[in-house]
């Protein structure tokens, strides 16, 4: 008997990690993370900020739906499972640096767990000189 997996068993294994030509894109940070913006596709609004591993990112790019690795809890949650807000993925792009990604998503209701379309809603005092 072999050690090596049939065909299709060892297909089903490889599919079950991230794109070695796309992880060699990304900068993690310490703890195997890496920023993703959130961002509605036709509109450009920034919705949120989320963290992302190799994982999430895989789960993400096969499944269509944001992926997120949450650090508080330390697991990983399809946003909108539990809310049915979720976010339909359009694109995801990577920044030259390779320490941030961009996902362009189709969101469904709010972005926010505050119930706020986005999670950046909160205006800080404006900056003397700024643009207006």
């Amino acid at each position: 008997m072999s050690a090596v997996p049939a065909e299709p068993e060892l297909d089903a294994q490889l599919d079950l990690q991230l794109d070695p030509a796309v992880a060699a894109l990304l900068r993690h940070d310490p703890a195997g993370l890496v920023a993703a913006v959130v961002q509605q596709h036709d509109t450009g609004e920034v919705l949120m900020l989320a963290w992302m591993d190799d994982e999430a990112l895989r789960r993400t790019l096969t499944t269509g739906r944001a992926t997120y690795w949450s650090r508080s809890r330390g697991e990983y949650w399809v946003k909108g499972e539990t809310s049915g807000n979720r976010q339909w993925v359009r694109e995801v792009r990577v920044d030259c640096d390779g320490d941030a990604l961009l996902v362009r998503v189709d969101q469904e209701g709010a972005a926010c767990h505050t119930g706020e379309r986005s999670c950046f809603f909160r205006s800080l005092p404006g900056v003397e000189g700024g643009a207006a």
